[in-house]
């Protein structure tokens, strides 16, 4: 008998890896085939669950859910024309700036390893930089014809963002206000003992993951701006705001901001990308050991390790959009699982009549 189960545990341990891995590619597949509509839809769905904090607050002084909703959403759209009539273009136009110089620092960075080279030569020393002269040319190249191709289609481009932006915000109001029902029409399917542990870790690390996020890469853009400026860093405002959006991808999105501005700073001058990586670092290491226990805490609850795995499960399957969402799902499944294991039912009538709270009330 014993043998029979152990012969039926090595089974079902054996066939969960085929069948996750098969899982994983079905939903790679339907991400991609559905990519745009789901796209639209997670963004709007984000920004609803941050969008649901000052709308209780506007709730507790006695406004309805409706008016708390539109009031909201006025001033989020207020804020965000003023921010694309003065913050947008100076970001576009340096932008535009740095692509524009990034193929002539190529060409000085290919000028220093020549002479590198060259005095290596004279010293003896065996040092070639041939491949890496071909690859720095490959490079400049292939960015010149991106950045025509970039030029031809930036007006669809504009006009396509201009009708996502739209989208997002009609589905975030709709989401704000009939949210709860649908969201308690498709729980209501899951047995109480699931609904409720579901409802309570979704909400938990949807909402207060994207808000910490979201806080923590303002802080790091509103702190490196005026550090770079005094550094006298090109394109300060740039670097800063792409350094703040690494930010949103946990565990390694600090790694891949400051290591990618660095890098392009070192194509122009090597101290100045010291600098700016040493203070740049500074500050991550204020926001990771200061601010972020205080906004996020301990709620996520995951292995170090794990997070990592969901990152890159989470880009295989929906890319960038994947990154983001990945921890909050792997935290949502865990606090699901840990409430399961902890579940003691204290009367089997409170647990048939009892209803979630909802994520968006």
């Amino acid at each position: 008998m014993r043998r029979w189960a152990s012969l039926q545990n090595l089974l079902i341990y054996g066939l969960s890896g085929p069948i996750i891995a098969l899982n994983i590619w079905l939903l790679s597949v339907f991400f991609r085939y559905f990519q745009h509509p789901i796209t639209i839809l997670s963004i709007a769905a984000i920004l609803a669950f941050l969008l649901n904090y000052p709308v209780k607050l506007f709730e507790k002084a006695r406004i309805s859910r409706t008016q708390a909703v539109i009031v909201v959403l006025m001033l989020t759209l207020t804020l965000v024309v003023v921010l694309g009539v003065t913050l947008v273009p100076i970001v576009i136009d340096q932008t535009i700036q740095l692509l524009n110089k990034i193929p002539d620092w190529l060409a000085t960075s290919q000028d220093n390893l020549d002479y590198i080279e060259a005095l290596a030569k004279k010293r003896r020393l065996p040092l070639d930089f041939t491949v890496v002269s071909n690859q720095i040319n490959a490079n400049i190249q292939n960015l010149v014809q991106q950045l025509a191709s970039t030029a031809v289609g930036f007006a669809g481009t504009l006009l396509s963002g201009i009708i996502n932006v739209v989208l997002v915000v009609v589905l975030a109001f709709y989401m704000l206000l009939y949210g709860d029902r649908v969201w308690f029409g498709l729980v209501k399917l899951l047995p109480p003992r699931i609904r409720i542990p579901l409802t309570t870790s979704l909400r938990l690390n949807f909402q207060n993951f994207f808000l910490s996020q979201l806080l923590l890469g303002l802080f790091m853009v509103v702190s490196l701006t005026p550090i770079f400026l005094i550094l006298k860093v090109p394109f300060a405002l740039v670097f800063a705001i792409w350094i703040g959006i690494c930010e949103l991808i946990p565990f390694v999105g600090a790694t891949l901001g400051i290591g990618s501005v660095t890098i392009l700073l070192l194509l122009q001058s090597w101290w100045l990308a010291v600098q700016v990586a040493v203070a740049a670092i500074f500050m991550q290491q204020i926001k990771d050991n200061l601010l972020g226990p205080k906004l996020l805490g301990n709620f996520i609850g995951l292995n170090p390790i794990w997070i990592f795995v969901a990152i890159l499960m989470g880009f295989e399957i929906a890319g960038l959009l994947g990154t983001l969402v990945a921890v909050p799902i792997a935290g949502t499944i865990k606090g699901t699982f840990d409430a399961l294991k902890n579940f003691k039912p204290k009367n089997p009538v409170s647990e048939i009549t009892i209803e979630p709270e909802l994520p968006l009330e």
